[in-house]
């Protein structure tokens, strides 16, 4: 073996907090799987010290990392390139080192709409589809989505007027007029194909103010939010016919999309996904 392959390849995630972290777990399993030779770790950034934090790992000679709560905009900023999907969101959640160039990316809608189509076995293709939230998980979620075109995509938020702002930031990805529109939680009409929450509302036990008949028998309710049980917002839907979703499917899925942006293979998700699952 020559020397160089001794030493496998350094990648991170950074947030804070950072403990509770299933990034290291999920990219070791990739790894593995895929024969690739790398090492994952967990990496506590200061609040205000992300940009030395993450310029400190690649001048240790990390090629890439992962970037969670609270730090997205601070990647998007000290990225030097970023992804069109990454500009999109106006956030950045994979960092890629090479040399002087620091790649943004954001994997989180190609994570949400591979979970959507390959995992829960739904098309979004002609359907009506219900985000809920305008902030940053929304607004990572929004052109991967628009991509795979919906018949419509209702963005309903809190404050409208942070709902009309991402549609009039995406107007020019419209394949057609009224393709998107925005409105408070209570306006959405009629039954939703696909309901994504992706407002943090479940990390404090509450519930979008949402009306209950935008759910169907044949609704996908996703919470992009996942514990060990169904969040009020999916036993909302469950309770009005709709099939519920979690994030963790999502998380496994941007976690295999971040993977192949560094390492240029794509892993399987099924067996990792059922076993994370089965931990919770």
């Amino acid at each position: 073996m020559s020397k160089k392959n001794i030493h496998p390849d350094q990648y991170c995630v950074f947030g804070n907090p950072i403990a509770h972290s299933k990034s290291p777990l999920i990219h070791a399993a990739f790894a593995l799987q895929t024969g690739q030779a790398m090492a994952y770790e967990r990496r506590l950034a200061p609040l205000d010290g992300f940009a030395l934090a993450a310029r400190s790992f690649a001048a240790e000679g990390g090629k890439g990392a992962n970037v969670t709560v609270p730090f997205k905009l601070d990647a998007c900023a000290l990225a030097t390139e970023l992804t069109p999907r990454a500009q999109a969101a106006g956030a950045v959640n994979t960092l890629r080192f090479d040399g002087d160039t620091i790649l943004g990316d954001n994997t989180d809608g190609a994570g949400l709409v591979a979970d959507i189509m390959r995992n829960a076995g739904v098309a979004i293709a002609g359907k009506r589809v219900l985000l809920l939230g305008a902030g940053g998980a929304a607004r990572g979620v929004v052109l991967p989505l628009l991509e795979q075109v919906p018949q419509e995509i209702f963005i309903a938020n809190r404050t409208v007027a942070t709902a009309e702002a991402l549609v009039a930031q995406f107007a020019d990805a419209l394949g057609h007029p009224g393709q998107l529109r925005a409105g408070p939680f209570t306006q959405p009409d009629g039954v939703f194909d696909i309901v994504i929450n992706a407002t943090s509302a479940s990390l404090a036990g509450d519930l979008p103010p949402v009306p209950a008949s935008i759910f169907g028998s044949h609704t996908l309710a996703l919470d992009m939010m996942y514990g060990a049980q169904p969040t009020v917002f999916m036993d909302f839907a469950a309770q009005h016919g709709a099939q519920v979703r979690d994030g963790l499917g999502m998380l496994v899925e941007q976690a295999a999309e971040a993977f192949y942006v560094w390492r240029g293979v794509r892993p399987q998700t099924q067996d990792l996904l059922a076993q994370l699952r089965g931990s919770l």
